[in-house]
């Protein structure tokens, strides 16, 4: 386990015990099983990024803040420059980096996506409140929501409602880049 994932697994705990909550009170909330919680507080088990979004609106605080550790304080204007953001090491396929992490109060989650083909296992699904946007950068990129089975070459777009279950692996030997506009 890496130690931002150790420092993530912290902060959660903390902030569950600070709001009074039970774990299965949370697991309840966040609709996994008290094992999968316990696995998460203890840094054990990779967090989806749409977990994250689900888990901050549960504990009323910023993504930002369970990320970090630090409340986003931009209420202007935020700039990300190229190769930058906060990165995520939160899922064992793709690598999150969150592109207005610093900005206070954001309407939607943008997310420069990596997906690596090495990392290519079994299509895991996950589902979350909200829709999400998924625009293609570079590489080829097999998704799946609900039925629905697609490949999404450089410029194609997807915009779906995220509750459905969801999946995406790279096609071939180049990683898919694309951004990613969760809304939660």
């Amino acid at each position: 386990m890496s130690d931002s994932m150790k420092q993530i697994a912290m902060r959660i705990e903390d902030l569950r015990e600070s709001s009074d909550y039970t774990v299965e009170q949370m697991a309840d909330m966040l609709s996994v099983s008290v094992e999968e919680y316990r696995k998460y507080e203890a840094g054990e088990a990779d967090m989806s990024i749409s977990f994250l979004v689900k888990l901050s609106d549960v504990l009323g605080v910023d993504m930002t803040e369970i990320l970090t550790g630090q409340t986003p304080r931009l209420n202007t204007l935020s700039v990300t420059r190229a190769g930058k953001g906060h990165e995520t090491d939160s899922h064992d396929q793709y690598v999150y980096k969150n592109l207005a992490y610093n900005f206070i109060h954001r309407k939607i989650e943008p997310m420069y996506v990596t997906v690596r083909p090495e990392d290519n296992k079994t299509l895991v699904p996950n589902s979350h409140d909200g829709q999400e946007f998924d625009y293609i950068l570079s590489g080829t990129m097999h998704l799946v929501v609900g039925k629905n089975d697609i490949v999404l070459n450089p410029g194609d777009s997807a915009y779906y409602d995220s509750r459905a279950p969801h999946a995406m692996e790279a096609v071939g030997d180049e990683p898919v880049h694309f951004l990613a506009i969760v809304i939660p």
